[in-house]
């Protein structure tokens, strides 16, 4: 009865076919992908205390750099440098870095003095910093980020060994009132569970520079930025999806492991950031673009075509159908909610869950347009 009721509308069999296959696409990721973070137990790991070396880009940072770098400096780490690159500021950053030298022995402070990148982006910097540094095993952060504790250094270096060559870290945003907080934060923590979930079922694509981890020796084995010099971002995701395999990558979530950043101010600042990421997102891998894709186009399908489809539904007093589809839009959040819940705890994120069905809503709309803006407008600058 009910498929005779279905498909005896091809719109209406159409519209409910999309939005089936959707709901279960969307399950899948849920299910069989997110829930590998959501649902992880760590293991101990014997931490040996390696040498780092934390390289951090600064451009125009002095204020950034009197309030965050002691944080850093002062870590509780037996033998640690920190690279700070100030490239070519024009604020007081090189009195403030010289003054920080003389109280921090382990401070070594690299000067850009004049501006020979022929390319946008912290790039060239980086690879300066990560050039100059004496260690072989890297942590990466910025300036405008601070350390949750000052067990920072030692919690993401303790997976390094002869197999593990990246470890990805989590790094959030500060909470504020308003709504363009609660989108940056959801996004944060959404970006988190997947880079998380890909990397843990073998196959990593993207860090993020804020709190992120390498051996130099990889970087210099793939010459660097080189092969995506030409792109302003993707210092981070872009590296991260070209040398990452299944068995170099372990991630570390714990809350003293993570950074956090204040949050963009207005939606103008945030959307140039979100176009950012979607532009060094059109030069991931191939099978990466594939099930990033899928999941963001099977969530912006399954909403576009419930409000149609109940719609019809409704006029035509198909009562039968409609049941199915208020029951795959109930076990979708829920499992949307679980698995947010779960990862959102193991992140020490609150105050989201609530209204994330709301959130993941926003972002149907937001998506598309930033997408179709990357491609109309170009952004290229760093700072």
């Amino acid at each position: 009865m009910f498929f005779k009721e279905i498909t005896s509308n091809l719109v209406l069999l159409f519209l409910f076919v999309l939005y089936a296959g959707s709901a279960l696409i969307q399950l899948f990721y849920f299910w069989g992908i997110f829930s590998r973070f959501a649902f992880h137990k760590k293991k101990q790991i014997i931490n040996n205390k390696k040498p780092i070396s934390v390289v951090i880009c600064a451009k125009n940072e002095y204020t950034n750099l009197k309030k965050n770098l002691p944080l850093i400096l002062e870590q509780d780490y037996p033998n640690f440098e920190v690279v700070v690159v100030n490239d070519c500021s024009e604020d007081d950053s090189n009195f403030l870095l010289k003054s920080f030298s003389k109280t921090y022995p382990h401070l070594n402070v690299v000067t850009i003095t004049k501006n020979i990148n022929f390319f946008k982006g912290k790039k060239f910097a980086l690879a300066i910093g990560i050039k100059a540094a004496k260690n072989e095993l890297l942590i990466l952060t910025d300036a405008d980020c601070i350390p949750k504790s000052n067990q920072w250094i030692s919690e993401i270096q303790k997976y390094f060994s002869d197999k593990t060559q990246i470890v990805l870290g989590y790094s959030g945003f500060e909470r504020k009132k308003g709504l363009l907080n609660k989108i940056i934060r959801f996004d944060t923590i959404m970006s988190a569970i997947q880079y998380f979930s890909w990397a843990m079922a073998g196959k990593p694509y993207m860090g993020v520079g804020r709190n992120l981890a390498y051996n130099r020796e990889l970087f210099f084995k793939v010459k660097g930025f080189s092969s995506h010099y030409h792109i302003p971002s993707g210092d981070d995701d872009l590296f991260i999806n070209q040398v990452a395999t299944k068995n170099n990558v372990a991630i570390e979530y714990s809350y003293e492991s993570q950074t956090i950043s204040p949050a963009k101010s207005s939606y103008h600042e945030w959307v140039i950031q979100r176009k950012r990421h979607f532009a060094a997102g059109f030069h991931y891998k191939r099978f990466h673009k594939i099930f990033l894709g899928m999941f963001s186009l099977s969530n912006f399908f399954f909403y576009l075509s419930f409000i149609p489809l109940t719609t019809f539904l409704l006029i035509d007093k198909l009562y039968n159908p409609i049941i199915i589809v208020i029951f795959l839009l109930f076990l979708k959040i829920v499992s949307q909610l679980i698995i947010l819940k779960k990862s959102m705890n193991k992140l020490v994120e609150k105050n989201l869950l609530l209204i994330s069905p709301i959130l993941d809503f926003i972002f149907v709309i937001i998506n598309p347009l930033i997408a179709l803006s990357n491609i109309i407008v170009k952004e290229n600058k760093w700072k």
